[in-house]
């Protein structure tokens, strides 16, 4: 088949790509590199944000496949109603997961431990000794059980936690145990000591940690999100956060960027990572893989995988 590809990275660059495809650098710039028009296959540019990734899908009169090189795809949602019918909308699962985990375990460990308190002390020659909290012996909950919260677990299962418990959209059994339905949450959240973020953002999520859900935290828990920033109420969170009654660590914000003077920035017990949660040196490898193998698949015509949705 003859058929406009685009992707973020030189085609040279990756390994495995198929024969027959014309290949078209796009990450982001003003210019096209070819008429949106000729797109078969749009490989959306990463961490460019959402206005960059739909602009030339209106004018992707032939493209069959829109590509997330993320887990989530709520950055594209916006373009997807100018699109033809039949369009695959697929995500890059498996590209995130190892970067996001290790993040995931350095926030609560960093968090938990007081690290951003010794960083303050080195810089202030003060010897901040103690005792801190530690992960061991703590009851987890994951909201969100994929590809990343599963991966989360994984790395878990080494610190002696006392409980990890599992919360997905519904119902199911893994080999590590039961997965609660998002209307257990209730139930779940007054038992754990550290509540991970990790759902994509969907209308149903949207401020899921809101005002309700934070105040059956109990007092002291941590809530990490590594999830989506508008998962988390802002707004409520402030109002936890200042009363001093839970801690918080979030890769992701809302709004975000976060900008300057905005009172999460200096908000008490509250850790901030500016969304590298996938950003790692572990990306690129994987990412090109995964393109090698749907290309290969697209091109001979065989059923692509991670497809979160197809346009009607």
């Amino acid at each position: 088949m003859t058929a406009d590809v685009w992707l973020p990275f030189a085609a040279e660059d990756i390994d495995g790509l198929p024969e027959g495809l014309t290949y078209h650098f796009w990450d982001g710039a003003s210019d096209f590199p070819a008429d949106p028009a000729d797109c078969a296959y749009y490989v959306v540019p990463y961490m460019k944000g959402p206005e960059i990734a739909v602009r030339p899908m209106p004018r992707m009169s032939s493209v069959q496949v829109v590509q997330t090189l993320s887990a989530g795809v709520d950055h594209v949602q916006g373009g997807l109603g100018s699109l033809a019918p039949g369009v695959r909308l697929c995500n890059a699962k498996g590209v995130h997961e190892a970067s996001t985990a290790e993040l995931t375990l350095a926030l609560i460990l960093a968090s938990l431990r007081g690290i951003p308190g010794f960083v303050q002390g080195q810089q202030q020659e003060e010897w901040r000794a103690g005792f801190y909290p530690a992960l061991a012996d703590k009851s987890v909950l994951i909201v969100g059980y994929g590809s990343i919260g599963a991966a989360i677990e994984d790395r878990l299962a080494p610190f002696e936690c006392a409980r990890v418990a599992r919360v997905a959209r519904s119902a199911r059994t893994t080999e590590r145990g039961p997965v609660h339905p998002l209307g257990e949450l209730p139930a779940l959240l007054p038992e754990a000591d550290v509540v991970i973020l990790s759902t994509p953002l969907t209308d149903a999520t949207r401020h899921l940690a809101g005002a309700d859900f934070l105040a059956r935290m109990k007092d002291g828990a941590l809530l990490v999100n590594v999830a989506r920033g508008a998962v988390v109420d802002t707004k409520a969170l402030l109002a936890e956060l200042e009363s001093g009654r839970i801690r918080a660590a979030l890769d992701v914000t809302d709004p975000e960027p976060l900008p300057a003077g905005h009172p999460l920035w200096h908000a008490p017990n509250l850790l901030i990572s500016p969304h590298v949660g996938g950003s790692t040196s572990a990306f690129e490898p994987r990412a090109k893989r995964l393109l090698a193998r749907q290309l290969t698949r697209f091109a001979a015509g065989e059923p692509l995988d991670n497809v979160v949705l197809t346009t009607e």
